[in-house]
This record gives structure tokens, C-alpha cells and sequence, in this order.
């Protein structure tokens, strides 16, 4: 299994089994990383505008894959744990600590710098077991009590907070 550079676990043998297409890819196939950022890599940039842009990796027929290209980046866009499948629910205007967090299934070995960004989303408690132990996020489990518990009591206080109450009730303008 993959570890940190602090050797905690990331729950997967490869990372890029759980990709799916690179976040600089257009609809039509072209790559914006090399349209919107050529001065980041002046040859990389070079070589797309002479293939019209075209990426190479998303290419059927083409001789990349998504590890070829030095500029991919893959960030798991649903909000929900990819391991047990609980959704997000944020509060507005809260501090609390959100339900799901980014996990990183990429890590740069000791001395090397990162090119690739791989995440996907975990819930904190699935999180906080795949670093701190055997399990994986190909895992399939039911969400934590705990989260379904926290998950319910935001719930809660939102259906609260959208209910009606006149500015008599929340007021008390009679004085009693």
C-alpha cells in the first residue's frame, strides 16, 4: 500500500486506479493547462500548440496514459466519501469542521517534488482509519455512527433555522 513521506498509509495500492480524467481537459479534448499556463512550461506548452492543444493522455488512440503527462491533476469533485458514501453538509456561517475531507492518494518520495495531484474525499472518520490503520478506500462499510450522528444533528438545526417564526415569537414585542 502507498504511504506518506511520514509513512502513514493512504489506502491504495495505486492511485491511479481511482482517477478519472484530468482536471485540465476540456470538453473538446484540449488541454487548458498548456493554454492557460504556458510560461509554467514553455516546452510542455510548445508541443500541445503544435498538436492543436490536443492532450496526448486523453487521446484512445495516443501514446500516453494519465502518469505520462508531467501536468496531471485529478481532484475528486463529488462531496461524498468515496469509502462509505456519506454526503457533505455544511453549515452557512459556521466554524464547525466539515464532515468530508480531501484525501490525498499522491505524495512526492523524500527529495522529489510532486507533479501529480490525485485526491478524492473522505469523511473524518474514514479518513482518520485509513491513515491509522489496514483499512482502504476501496473498503466497501456503512458510514460511522458518529458520522451519521453529527451528519443528522446538522441536519436538524438547518430544518430549524429554515422554519417560520414571526418577529412576534422571536421578539417577545408584548413584554410578557
Amino acid at each position: 500500500m502507498k504511504e506518506t513521506p511520514s509513512g502513514t498509509p493512504v489506502g491504495v495500492d495505486d492511485p491511479y486506479d481511482h482517477v478519472g480524467v484530468c482536471d485540465h481537459l476540456t470538453d473538446d479534448g484540449k488541454c487548458r493547462y498548456a493554454f492557460e499556463n504556458p510560461e509554467q512550461d514553455p516546452e510542455f506548452a510548445r508541443e500541445r500548440r503544435e498538436d492543436d492543444l490536443e492532450c496526448p493522455a486523453a487521446n484512445p488512440d495516443g501514446d500516453w496514459d494519465w502518469e505520462s503527462c508531467p501536468h496531471f491533476r485529478c481532484r475528486n469533485r463529488e462531496r461524498e466519501c468515496i469509502r462509505c458514501g456519506l454526503d457533505e453538509r455544511r453549515m452557512a456561517h459556521s466554524d464547525e469542521r466539515p464532515l468530508l475531507e480531501e484525501h490525498h492518494l499522491s505524495y512526492a518520495s523524500s527529495g522529489e517534488t510532486l507533479s501529480h495531484e490525485i485526491t478524492v474525499y473522505l469523511c473524518r472518520w474514514c479518513h482518520a482509519k485509513v491513515h491509522k490503520s489496514w483499512a482502504r478506500v476501496t473498503d466497501d462499510v456503512n458510514p460511522d455512527p458518529e458520522a451519521i450522528a453529527e451528519k443528522e444533528g446538522r441536519r436538524s438545526r438547518e430544518q430549524s433555522e429554515a422554519s417560520f417564526e414571526s418577529a412576534a415569537e422571536r421578539f417577545d414585542l408584548d413584554g410578557e
